[in-house]
């Protein structure tokens, strides 16, 4: 890329609902790009000042923004602190699926952070596990979130049953529902829902929701849906991605496939 910035993609449609900045692409590649800019100018007035701590989501909705981030010039990446916002339970160590691994492959073997701490979907005690996840999690204030939406509107996996906005805990156990474990079959993960894992460990939405700033990627068809219910329905856990509705700094970047019901 040399030392030139790419210009930012144009978008088709800009919006505001409630507190949240919606911008929409005509591609998935333009929708990845301009949300990487974003997300890259966050970065560099944070650790112009102190490290940046940042959370990601892990799933192929996210592959065009780490691509953009990781080809990114000018990111001092050895003062991130990385944390990933879910993990299945129970999956082998070596599973492709695992969200830890996903990351891995798609962003922090490239660009290789100062600090990586992975959640551990194989600890004996999950909510121990959790305990010391939130710990860490608590040690300073989160800067970024770097999130998608899933098929039933969740963030991470709180699942609208267990999504919880006034939740006491960091970090939970959860079980999942059958729309999101569907999903993980739809995106090419797992062969068949019998496959899916059916528990998980998740970053809760309050956790998610006091990062100083949201960067939000939902491309796709099968998320316009998802998308209609985040911007046009009532704030709730019925939908969990409408709390980004309340959220002072939080922007939803979108392609038309996504954006299908609200243009």
């Amino acid at each position: 890329m040399g030392n030139s910035m790419p210009a930012r993609p144009v978008p088709c449609k800009v919006l505001q609902v409630d507190e949240l900045h919606v911008y929409v692409y005509e591609t998935r590649g333009e929708m990845g790009l301009a949300a990487a800019l974003d997300v890259a100018a966050a970065m560099r007035r944070i650790l112009a000042e102190r490290p940046a701590r940042m959370i990601f989501a892990a799933a192929p909705s996210q592959n065009e923004l780490l691509a953009e981030l990781a080809a990114m010039d000018g990111l001092n990446w050895g003062r991130v602190e990385a944390f990933h916002m879910d993990e299945y339970v129970g999956l082998p160590e070596n599973a492709p699926q695992r969200f830890g691994y996903f990351l891995r492959l798609h962003l922090f073997d490239m660009v290789h952070p100062g600090r990586v701490e992975y959640m551990n979907g194989n600890a004996p005690d999950p909510a121990a596990e959790c305990r010391r996840y939130a710990a860490l999690l608590a040690e300073r204030p989160v800067d970024i979130v770097c999130a998608g939406i899933g098929e039933n509107g969740h963030m991470a996996f709180n699942d609208p049953h267990v999504a919880d906005f006034d939740d006491p805990q960091t970090v939970k156990v959860v079980t999942l529902d059958q729309v999101c474990r569907l999903q993980q079959v739809h995106d090419g993960a797992f062969p068949t829902l019998d496959a899916v894992p059916d528990r998980a460990l998740t970053v809760t939405m309050p956790a998610l929701m006091a990062a100083q700033q949201i960067f939000c990627v939902v491309p796709g068809p099968t998320k316009a849906e998802a998308v209609f219910k985040t911007l046009r329905g009532p704030i709730g856990e019925h939908c969990p991605a409408t709390a980004m509705r309340r959220h002072p700094q939080a922007t939803l970047y979108l392609d038309v496939a996504s954006a299908a019901h609200i243009l």
